[in-house]
């Protein structure tokens, strides 16, 4: 096999070149593009490897392995066994067996919920050791802060410590569209992640914040959804953090005829409400 490396204004223009350079036929020619570049104005160059096989090997003689040979049956049966395959064809379903639809096995693989919901699995609870330590990290954070903001209440719901905020500068907690509150939340969880690590939560609400966005959250979803079964068609919502995500596959699970799951990575994971059967 003869090969050369050439440059020109295009593919056939460097072809040309190679089979003059070769002395052969520019039809006899494998090309493959090296490089290839534009310029301003649309100028252009193209750099190619151009090979061209040797004189066809004689009769009897073994074919080395870089050459390309014609294969024939005597040639496939006796060819070396060391092959890339391809991925395997799936097996034919013996009789009797349970066929799973494709289509279902994706949704139900993908309709899992959040890690949120996820983590509830494993049936943390809450103690009122986890209450306490939670409402002492979140005061010492708001003194630090140097904020008039006190903790007003604290309840336990499964593995979740609710945490609500009262006080002067109570509604500089919340910021725009609850970011500021989210914020503050993510730093608790994240510092009993290192502190108590045994996967109890923390939701902070301040200004009734939170109970104001549950019931937007709700009606929201559920008007999304009667859309969704009228139409038969799915529908995605915004980016969520995962607590709220999880209000909104509560409350959807209560509907008939919907399913929720969600999909993408953190921070833009969205729930998709989906028609069911």
């Amino acid at each position: 096999m003869s090969s050369i490396e050439i440059t020109g204004k295009n593919v056939a223009d460097a072809t040309a070149k190679a089979a003059t350079e070769l002395g052969v036929d520019a039809k006899s020619i494998t090309v493959t593009i090296l490089d290839e570049q534009k310029g301003l104005f649309g100028k252009s160059t193209v750099k190619i490897r151009a090979e061209v096989a040797d004189a066809k090997p004689k009769k009897g003689a073994k074919p080395k392995a870089a050459e390309v040979v014609e294969a024939t049956p005597e040639a496939i049966v006796e060819a070396p066994t060391e092959v890339v395959e391809e991925s395997p064809a799936p097996a034919k379903a013996k009789r009797g067996a349970k066929k799973v639809e494709p289509a279902k096995a994706v949704v139900e693989a993908t309709a899992q919920p959040d890690g949120e919901e996820d983590e509830e699995r494993a049936e943390v609870v809450a103690t009122e050791e986890d209450e306490t330590a939670i409402a002492a990290i979140v005061a010492q954070l708001m003194e630090s802060g140097d904020l008039d903001v006190q903790v007003e209440e604290t309840s336990r719901q499964g593995k979740y410590v609710n945490v609500v905020l009262d006080g002067k500068d109570a509604a500089h907690l919340v910021g725009k569209h609850g970011e500021v509150l989210n914020a503050l939340q993510y730093l608790v969880n994240v510092m009993l992640t290192q502190k108590r690590k045994n996967g109890v939560r923390a939701t902070i609400d301040g200004g009734n914040y939170r109970r104001k966005r549950e019931e937007a959250l709700t009606k929201l979803a559920t008007n999304i959804a009667n859309e969704v079964k009228k139409r038969g068609e799915e529908a995605v919502l915004d980016a969520l953090p995962a607590f709220e995500r999880r209000i909104v596959h509560k409350v959807l699970s209560e509907i008939e005829g919907i399913g929720t799951y969600s999909e993408g990575e953190e921070p833009n994971r969205r729930v998709v409400i989906a028609p069911s059967e």
